[in-house]
């Protein structure tokens, strides 16, 4: 199972060559798309996808941050780690981790202001109890 017991994600993946920059190493908006891309799973993983759908919600993305602490290179695999550390009325703040799993290196961390809006209008709307039951908060 993706989801520990704490609430905290994981999925591995492996660095191929279309991440690459001209430093040959992982591309720094790569790591923004890791994170769009692990917070979507982990929503599927854990029913929030579902529930934020039957409540006609979606969530946008408010402001990202990220730290880079070494570089990521072709062929490496990496382990991504995302949980939700809080959540106000219409707000909810994601935190990420990656880790290049040949020698457990914290590669980069980050964190993701979303915000929850009407699907529709794109207006903020309060989180429904249904799709906020679906993230536990992980302090860590």
């Amino acid at each position: 199972m993706p989801i520990d017991d704490q609430g905290v994600f994981t999925h591995e993946f492996p660095v191929t060559a279309d991440m690459i920059d001209r430093q040959k190493h992982v591309n720094n908006v790569v790591y923004v798309q890791w994170m769009q891309d692990v917070a979507i799973a982990h929503s599927e993983a854990c029913g929030g996808y579902a529930a934020m759908e039957a409540e006609g919600g979606g969530w946008v993305a408010r402001s990202h941050r990220i730290e880079y602490l070494k570089p990521a290179l072709e062929g490496d695999m990496i382990r991504a780690c995302t949980w939700v550390a809080d959540a106000t009325k219409v707000r909810s703040h994601r935190r990420y981790q990656f880790y290049r799993l040949a020698d457990e290196a914290l590669i980069a961390r980050g964190e993701t202001d979303w915000v929850y809006v009407d699907a529709q209008t794109g207006r903020p709307l309060p989180i429904p109890d249904s799709v906020r039951a679906c993230y536990p908060l992980v302090e860590r």
